[in-house]
C-alpha cells in the first residue's frame, strides 16, 4: 500500500459557496481543482480541514468514527477563520455519501478509510488581507490507509522545545494548515540534530503538543493531559482516549503541566507517555529529549496502559466490542 494519505481514490465531493448560499454538492474528479490564481487561500492561508476514518467490520458493514465531532469541529475552524458558516448537516451527508460510494475500497483491518474534509477561501482577491473570503469551497477526498502504527513498534523520541509555539495562541483550535507549516521547521531541524522524531511545544516551560498530536502522560493509575484552551487542538482521539481512560478506572486530570514536572515523573519506572491524533490513535513514546541530554521514559517501551487504551480504541472502531458510546454511523 502507498504511504500513509498518497492513494486518493479518483473522485471528491464537492461544493461551493457563492452569493451568499451553498450550491449542491457534486461528485468529481479528485485530480483537480478549478481555483483562481488570486484566491484568498494562496494568499491569507484562509483553509481548514479534519481527519477521520472509516472502518470495515466483519460483517462486510462499513462505519465511520465520530464523524460528528470532526464536522462540528469543522464548522467550529471555519468560523474562527472567518471562512463561510458550515451547513452541518450538508457536510456530514458529503462525508457519508463520499464513503458510501466507494465502501469496496474500505479495506479490513487493521487497514481503514482515511477522510480528509477541506474548506478554503476562494475569492479572487489579492488586497484582502484584512477581510474574509466572500465565497469558498468545501471538499472531502478519501484515501484506503494502512496500520499506520503497530504497538509493537519503536517508541517515539520528542524533542522538548521551551521557545516558540506551534501556532498562535488563538489559533491552537483550530484545525488550520497554517499551524502545521509553521511547525514543520522546527520539527525537520530536530530530527536533523536529534533524530528526534517529534517536538512537544513548551512554551515558557508550560507543556503544550506536538505538531500534529495531543500529549498524554499516564503514571500509575493517573493520566494527565493538558486542559483545553485556544491554544492546543480540540482532539476528537484526544477525548475518545481520555472517555476510555476513565472507563478503565484511570483518573483522568486535565491540566497545566511543566516541563520539570514532567522530567521528574518521567523518570518513575510507572511512567508512560504517548500522542494521540486520528492517523496512529495513540503512540508510544519512549525518550525525552532536552538541553541536549536525553530521559528515558519509565522502562521506554510502550507502557501497558498506552496499549489497552490503543486496544481498546481500535477494538471500538473494528467492531470487536461494544460501542457504547455510540461512535460509530453505519454507512451501509
Amino acid at each position: 500500500m502507498a504511504a500513509f494519505g498518497k492513494n486518493i481514490l479518483p473522485e471528491m465531493v464537492i461544493a461551493s459557496f457563492e452569493n451568499g448560499q451553498w450550491n449542491e454538492p457534486v461528485f468529481a474528479p479528485s485530480d483537480r481543482l478549478e481555483l483562481h490564481p488570486g484566491a484568498h487561500v494562496l494568499h491569507y492561508s484562509s483553509t481548514c480541514f479534519e481527519g477521520l476514518k472509516a472502518f470495515r467490520h466483519k460483517d462486510g458493514s462499513v462505519f465511520i468514527f465520530r464523524p460528528d465531532a470532526n464536522v462540528k469541529r469543522m464548522a467550529q475552524s471555519s468560523r474562527l477563520l472567518r471562512l463561510p458558516e458550515v451547513n452541518e448537516d450538508q457536510l456530514f451527508k458529503m462525508i457519508t455519501d463520499l464513503v458510501a460510494r466507494f465502501a469496496d475500497d474500505v479495506p479490513l483491518p487493521p487497514g481503514s478509510m482515511y477522510i480528509r474534509p477541506v474548506h478554503i477561501g476562494s475569492e479572487a482577491a489579492i488586497g484582502a488581507a484584512a477581510s474574509p473570503s466572500a465565497s469558498s469551497l468545501l471538499y472531502v477526498l478519501v484515501s484506503p490507509v494502512g496500520d499506520y502504527f503497530s504497538g509493537d513498534s519503536a517508541t517515539l523520541r520528542i524533542l522538548l522545545k521551551e521557545d516558540g509555539m506551534r501556532s498562535a495562541p488563538h489559533m491552537g483550535m483550530v484545525k488550520s494548515g497554517g499551524n502545521y507549516a509553521s511547525a514543520l521547521g522546527p520539527i525537520l531541524d530536530a530530527k536533523a540534530q536529534y533524530q528526534a522524531d517529534q517536538i512537544l511545544f513548551c512554551p515558557d516551560g508550560h507543556v503544550q503538543e506536538t505538531g500534529a498530536a495531543n500529549f498524554i502522560f499516564i503514571q500509575g493509575n493517573e493520566l494527565l493531559t493538558k486542559s483545553l484552551d485556544t491554544s492546543i487542538l480540540h482532539g476528537v482521539t484526544r477525548d475518545s482516549i481520555l472517555t476510555l481512560a476513565k472507563d478503565c478506572g484511570l483518573q483522568v486530570v486535565e491540566k497545566d503541566l511543566t516541563v520539570d514536572e514532567l522530567l521528574e515523573r518521567s523518570a518513575r519506572p510507572d511512567a508512560e507517555a504517548a500522542l494521540s491524533g486520528t492517523a496512529a490513535a495513540l503512540a508510544p513514546v519512549g525518550t525525552f529529549i532536552h538541553n541536549d541530554k536525553e530521559y528515558t521514559i519509565g522502562s521506554g517501551q510502550t507502557g501497558e496502559k498506552t496499549r489497552q487504551l490503543r486496544q481498546r480504541l481500535c477494538a471500538i472502531q473494528s467492531g470487536e466490542v461494544e460501542d457504547k458510546h455510540h461512535w460509530l454511523k453505519k454507512v451501509n
